[in-house]
């Protein structure tokens, strides 16, 4: 079967309202335009079936955007939730650009954040049209008519009507330049929950990805990849491979060699006969020993100052100073759709459907690859299902290849793209391997006077499209977490060791920070317990008297869990807090010893997110997060044989945390005025060392590498 893409179906869509709203960077006011009822870039669309239909620039991926960015519209709009649906919008820079970026793309919890104002205004702009359309038919003020669940009223006549009816009169009303919108009072909408517009599609099936689409001709693409970083084509004999029934012809690209077959089970036998030689001379052969070895000397040398506050001697007449190193291997964001796409080409043309992340970075380099200008490259952007960062790929291989393997075949024709599981978690674009080393002095009193901490790892920003905005200084994404604490840690230093090497590294869900706040979090717990100091009230005491936002969280979350300290009734209890993306959140984890390992049982989570557009979401994006950071505390690595290769290939040996081991959640969201901030990644980083904590105060076991191993029964 075909499925519909975003441009044609909305081109079905028949007459009715469509509404553009754009808000560029460093502008504060939206630019609207009006657009027939056919044209097929909108955020707003209102059908003669009073549906209301809105036009999401973020990827759905599970992280909620077509539901929160709905919300923002069917609230100023005063629709009923009942008639909003919502739509993948297609790569467009003009229209679709993330205000945080400056470019299409999904990333650092910013869907939200970034759309607050620009969605509501675009709901705002439609409302005023409805209403002044209603006003020019009934001939009546508009300013005497209401907008209450979808019904437009004028109560003092009688009539009213639904959108549909209005829609068509509506879009010949001129569009206002800055319609006003509502005071956080009067909110109906922002603020309750509500359930997510895709959980129905995506239970029964219905719901459309990657995997879905067929196109007629289409021939499915695997790629035989270097079995270790680096390592380019020597030679390669097809002969075996072009005579498995169904393939129908083997090309090199630039990321290894393509098998094009009729079905995937063809494409896969075939790749299974190619005979490979490769050339090492430029590979990693180093083991995970070796480089983490390597990033320990590195940290030790103290590396480049990203961070410095008084004078860092006085670690050196401290009366007391404590020593850790933490170590994290790679990880893979192992999501449950592994990396695909569909491509169709055609008279220099291409359209191409997938889960595009970053759709300004996907459409050039499709482009390049294929020798053509980028305007004439249309994705249309399909849910994922499921990213962490995998998608986040800066363009540097699935948007790459899928253009190379198009490019490769040599004539027009529709081709899918399919990575297995074993491709995704062998193929790099890892959470970097990294070291953290750290240092703090304490004087007579146990106050802490001096705070060092070097990271040593690899550049995520090198060598994707976004490298250009370091402006040659350091990764801020690779120790962000490490720098800008919230706590008086008398001076304080913080260095990082760039390393280098060919293992492809990634942002992954909570970027830096989800180990930074490990590194940071555990060790100032072991400070505090030296200085014979509560880990809560510790906490709070290094806090300055602005932090209000930070002491609130860290409160909240000790009041859930009723804290009365570390240990109690055979349990140990461990606290954590971090900021990330601009949220705050604060966890208390309860953990249990059993046959001495950690089980986690319960977990308090407070968070601090600005205005609650949707409490049902913000909850699930919580408890996902704990439990896909418990989930790599307790199993989660990717590490390097001797000679380079990846020793894990799927969920056997890279396993995902049980049902049986998820814990109780209770999350608390903290009543806020302030504009609303991301909650896709920000429950991730509190949780590991909130469990380290607890481990340690349960029974002194100290956890300075991840993860904690084994399954729990």
């Amino acid at each position: 079967m075909s499925i519909l893409t975003t441009r044609r179906g909305f081109l079905a869509g028949g007459a009715g309202l469509l509404l553009a709203v754009t808000l560029p960077v460093g502008r504060g006011r939206a630019q609207m335009t009006v657009a027939g009822p056919f044209a097929p870039n909108a955020f707003v669309r209102i059908g003669t079936d009073d549906l209301v239909t809105v036009m999401i620039k973020h990827l759905e991926m599970g992280q909620g955007p077509y539901t929160g960015l709905a919300t923002l519209v069917a609230e100023e709009l005063d629709a009923d939730w009942s008639q909003m649906r919502a739509e993948g919008a297609p790569a467009d820079d003009r229209l679709y650009a993330n205000l945080a970026f400056g470019a299409q793309g999904t990333g650092g919890s910013t869907a939200i954040a970034n759309s607050f104002i620009q969605m509501r205004k675009a709901g705002a702009a439609a409302r005023a049209m409805l209403v002044a359309a209603a006003a020019e038919e009934w001939g009546v003020p508009a300013s005497e008519i209401t907008v209450k669940a979808g019904v437009v009223a004028h109560e003092a006549s009688g009539r009213s009507s639904g959108f549909g009816a209005l829609s068509t009169a509506a879009a010949r009303q001129p569009v206002p330049e800055d319609p006003p919108i509502k005071a956080p009072a009067d909110f109906v909408l922002i603020g309750t929950d509500r359930p997510k517009l895709d959980s129905a599609s995506k239970s029964t099936g219905t719901a459309q990805f990657t995997l879905d689409v067929y196109r007629d001709g289409m021939l499915t693409v695997v790629v035989a990849h270097p079995p270790r970083f680096g390592a380019t084509l020597a030679r390669v004999d097809d002969s075996a491979a072009l005579a498995v029934k169904g393939v129908e012809m083997v090309r090199t690209v630039p990321s290894g060699v393509a098998v094009y077959a009729t079905n995937t089970y063809a494409a896969l036998k075939g790749r299974d006969a190619l005979i490979l030689e490769w050339d090492d001379s430029k590979a990693e052969t180093r083991s995970s020993t070796q480089m983490f070895a390597a990033f320990a000397e590195a940290a030790a040398q103290g590396g480049e100052t990203v961070e410095e506050e008084g004078d860092l001697s006085a670690i050196d007449g401290a009366a007391r100073v404590l020593t850790a190193e933490y170590r994290f291997p790679y990880l893979a964001h192992a999501p449950m759709e592994p990396l695909d796409a569909v491509i169709e080409t055609k008279g220099g043309k291409a359209e191409l459907w997938f889960g595009s992340q970053f759709p300004s970075f996907d459409k050039p380099t499709i482009a390049g690859a294929l020798g053509i200008a980028p305007e004439d490259v249309t994705i249309n952007v399909l849910m994922a299902g499921g990213s962490f960062g995998r998608r986040a790929q800066g363009s540097a291989h699935l948007a790459a290849e899928v253009g190379a393997i198009a490019k490769a075949a040599g004539r027009d024709g529709a081709f899918k793209l399919v990575w297995t599981r074993e491709d995704d978690v062998k193929g790099g674009y890892y959470r970097p391997m990294t070291v953290h080393r750290l240092r703090a002095g304490l004087d007579a009193d146990g106050t802490i006077v001096a705070w060092e901490n070097v990271v040593a790892n690899q550049s995520i920003m090198a060598g994707t499209p976004m490298e250009a905005m370091l402006k040659g200084g350091p990764d801020n994404s690779s120790f962000e977490g490490s720098t800008g604490l919230p706590y008086r840690l008398g001076a304080r230093r913080i260095g990082w060791a760039r390393m280098e090497s060919p293992v492809s590294v990634l942002w992954w869900r909570s970027v830096g920070h989800t180990h930074t706040a490990y590194a940071v979090e555990t060790f100032l717990d072991e400070v505090l317990e030296a200085a014979g100091k509560d880990p809560v009230q510790g906490r709070l005491d290094l806090l300055p008297p602005e932090a209000a936002r930070e002491r609130a969280v860290i409160a909240e979350a000790a009041r859930m869990a009723d804290w009365q300290g570390p240990r109690r009734d055979g349990k140990g209890y461990g606290i954590a807090y971090a900021k990330s993306f601009g949220t705050y959140v604060a966890e208390v984890v309860e953990v249990e010893d059993r046959g001495g390992t950690p089980r986690v049982t319960r977990v308090w989570c407070a968070v601090d997110c600005g205005i609650a557009v949707n409490p049902n979401v913000i909850r699930a994006q919580m408890e996902g997060g704990i439990g896909y950071a418990l989930s790599a505390a307790l199993h989660s690595r990717i590490t390097l044989a001797p000679g380079g290769t990846v020793e894990q290939s799927n969920f056997h040996d890279y396993p995902m945390l049980r049902i049986a081991e998820m814990p109780a959640v209770e999350v608390s969201i903290i009543r806020s005025a302030a504009d609303p901030t991301g909650v896709g990644e920000p429950g991730v980083p509190p949780l590991a060392p909130a469990m380290a904590n607890a481990w340690r105060a349960l029974n002194g076991a100290r956890q300075y590498q991840l993860p904690f191993g084994g399954a729990i029964s």
